[in-house]
């Protein structure tokens, strides 16, 4: 899935963030040029999964203009992220082999038609990130996520500390693998669209544990599905 069914363009950054090993802290400062596309990684998340989901590609098949891929993008994305795939119909895009060809050449359109990133904050499934994370429902989530992908789906989950918010991020799940400490997922991660994001199930702690990136210094982080329910 990454690098093919992906979005090439990225959800920019407000703010530059610096970590000081020392001490732990965090400091931040504005980003500039201000960044126009931010706050955008439940949107990019939601686009990514439907493609998954409801797009079959044929590169074989001659390119259209963009007026005539506009409609066929909001089909797609008019799709239900939270029905069963199986179900469903899919939609040919034509003249491309995958979903990051496509957006790389088609990143205006594929940014207007995605919506706005209001849909960020009013993703159905916040309200969860109020009530404490068991580790009991941590080790049910690292095998909820398994068991999705063993079925060909591509979980979008929210990472989350609360109430101190240092990450509060979607991601697209992709792949898992065993390790000796318990599980590593690979994810596709909005904010760095280059590079496979390794998020850490470890199995003696039960808990989460998100790599250090440029807008997180690391560590132990609380993740739950979304857009799997009415719920979420």
């Amino acid at each position: 899935m990454f690098g093919r069914d992906s979005l090439a363009y990225t959800n920019e950054l407000l703010w530059v963030y610096e970590f000081d090993a020392a001490t732990g802290k965090t400091t931040t400062r504005p980003t500039v040029p201000k960044p126009e596309y931010r706050h955008y990684c439940f949107v990019m998340a939601h686009a990514t999964r439907v493609f998954f989901d409801f797009a079959d590609f044929a590169p074989n098949q001659p390119k259209l203009d963009e007026a005539s891929y506009r409609p066929l993008i909001r089909e797609i994305l008019g799709r239900n992220a939270r029905s069963d795939p199986a179900r469903r119909s899919r939609v040919i895009i034509p003249g491309y082999a995958n979903l990051h060809e496509f957006s790389r050449d088609h990143e205006a359109l594929m940014k207007d038609a995605c919506g706005g990133h209001w849909q960020s904050f009013v993703q159905r499934g916040h309200w969860r990130i109020i009530f404490p994370f068991s580790r009991r429902h941590q080790v049910g989530m690292a095998g909820r996520l398994r068991t999705e992908l063993a079925r060909g789906i591509a979980p979008i989950i929210h990472v989350v500390l609360f109430p101190e918010q240092t990450i509060n991020h979607a991601l697209v799940v992709y792949s898992v693998a065993e390790t000796s400490d318990g599980l590593q997922f690979s994810c596709y991660d909005p904010n760095d669209p280059a590079n496979p994001l390794e998020l850490n199930y470890l199995s003696q702690e039960r808990q989460f544990r998100f790599p250090a990136t440029k807008y997180f210094s690391g560590g132990d982080v609380d993740v739950n599905e979304v857009y799997r329910n009415w719920l979420y």
